[in-house]
Formats: structure tokens, sequence, C-alpha cells
């Protein structure tokens, strides 16, 4: 399409080694978005309505994205968006690897062990696990769906093999039985957290600690103890994204400035860190 320039035309893209990199949840134009931090530019995007690799008539599945994550150290991401799709994307080349349709307003995507996908969607109170291996995707994709109240966020912890996500509330476990094409989640324990409204609850790089938001304050909990810390921030209320990254990357939060998106990246202390007027970022995180 004509209105790409640069390296966001390029088929094979790489982080460049040294530079810092954000990826967005980027509404404006309903993608997932790469911005250069020293360029204060996007670089690179995955846009649904024109990706060759998804129907045309599924594109709506990707309105207002709602998360993206790196996965396999930057090599993919995994993204979903409250119009219900999820998709697995290869950033070199940008294929779709897999995509389905969740529903309900889904917020958040995880990873499991096995290559299945599980997705947290809020209004359909669900968490849906995928079975990735189906050749017909998305119309004959398995799916095994289990109640969640107000599903907003969802961690996998390699460590101890777990599934975490904050309900409301409640810090859920969940044991995943990695059992390919028959998936099965069984409760563990729910554990009460500080404040009520849960967001977004992300792996702390490099720790064994969460951040979570919620409709009040920012905290990080312990994947160990389960015990939540208040964090000292600037911004407390209605944060949509908490990252961090190592030594050198400030942790970066986002505040909507209207409804439930923002043009800026902040840090923790309210610095800007990337802005571009006209975007509306629903969530940000490193790519690491």
């Amino acid at each position: 399409t004509a209105c790409f320039h640069g390296s966001m035309a390029q088929t094979n893209w790489h982080p460049e080694k040294g530079k810092k990199y954000i990826i967005l949840s980027e509404q404006s134009k309903s993608r997932v978005a790469i911005a250069d931090i020293a360029a204060s530019a996007i670089v690179w995007e995955w846009r649904p309505a024109v990706q060759p690799d998804i129907e045309p008539e599924h594109a709506k599945w990707f309105e207002a994205m709602s998360d993206a994550k790196p996965l396999e150290n930057g090599k993919y991401i995994l993204a979903c968006a409250s119009g219900g799709g999820v998709a697995l994307i290869r950033v070199s080349d940008k294929k779709t690897m897999f995509y389905a349709y969740a529903g309900g307003n889904t917020h958040s995507v995880e990873q499991l062990p096995d290559g299945n996908i599980v997705s947290a969607s809020s209004t359909g109170n669900l968490m849906s696990i995928f079975v990735t291996s189906g050749k017909d995707y998305p119309e004959k994709t398995v799916r095994k769906d289990f109640y969640l109240r107000d599903g907003h966020n969802l961690v996998w912890d390699k460590k101890r093999k777990q599934l975490y996500t904050v309900s409301w509330n409640q810090l859920k476990t969940y044991r995943y039985n990695a059992d390919k094409n028959n998936p099965l989640l069984t409760a563990v324990d729910s554990v009460a957290m500080p404040d009520n409204g849960a967001h977004d609850l992300y792996r702390a790089h490099d720790t064994d600690l969460m951040w979570l938001s919620t409709h009040s304050a920012v905290f990080k909990v312990s994947m160990q103890s389960k015990k939540a810390e208040k964090v000292s921030t600037r911004f407390g209320e209605n944060i949509k994204s908490v990252s961090s990254g190592p030594e050198g990357y400030p942790t970066i939060i986002i505040r909507p400035k209207e409804k439930w998106w923002t043009d800026e990246v902040l840090d923790l202390a309210g610095n800007s860190i990337f802005k571009q007027q006209g975007l509306r970022i629903y969530k940000a995180r490193w790519l690491l």
C-alpha cells in the first residue's frame, strides 16, 4: 500500500541492536505497531484489514486492538482485540501463523507450553483455549471455554507451570493438563488482592513478580507468595498496561487521555517515552 514508507514496507524486519522498541496495541488503525523510541516513529505494523492472510470478513474481529505481547525473544507477537480476534504473528515477515475468534470483548491472550493459545474476555466472562494444530483455522479451530469473571489478563508462569489471572479482585491460579487436543484448566486457588477492577497483569522483567493495575493503583505481585505490594507512581488510577525491561529500560505505562486510549507512552514518574499525535494506544509493551 502507498502509505508505507521506509522500513515499514520491508518483508524481513528485525530490531536493530542497541535500539529500544515498544509494541503498541493501536486502535486508530486497528493494528499492532512497533515504535522505535530514538526515532520517535512507528517502523512496523500488522494491520488485519490489509493482511493477505486474514480473510476480509474476519478483519472486523481485530477492531480495537487490546493486547500485543512479544514471544520467543520478540520473534513473534501474540495479539488480541476487543472485536474478539486472537492472532499469533511472526515479526520478521508479518505472517499470521494462527488466528481465531474468541468473542466477548477479548482483553488478553497467552501462549501455553504446547503451543495452544488461551484468551480472556471481559463481557463474555470467559477464558478460551484454542487448539493451534488445525490447518482449517479459523473456522474449524477446536476451542474449550471456561468461566472467568471480567476476564482482563493472563500470565503463564513457566517455572511453576501455572496460569495466573486476576479476576476483579481475586488472583486465580490454574494448572494446565498440557493435553494439546483435549486441553483443560483446573483451578488451584484464589487469593484476594488489595483492590478491585483488575486490568493489566504482566510479567515483570526477569523477576518472580507480576505487574498488576487496578481501578486505583499499580501493584507488584509475587508469584511465590501471591502478596501484592503497592508501587509508587505519579498515576495510580485507570492504568491500562505496565511493562518493564532490563537496566536502562524505564517501566512504561499507558494512561488514557480520552475514553480508554492515549497518544503517549509514559514512565512511572510521568515522563513521556513515546508520543505521536492521532494514535489511540491501549497497551504498550517493551519488545524484548
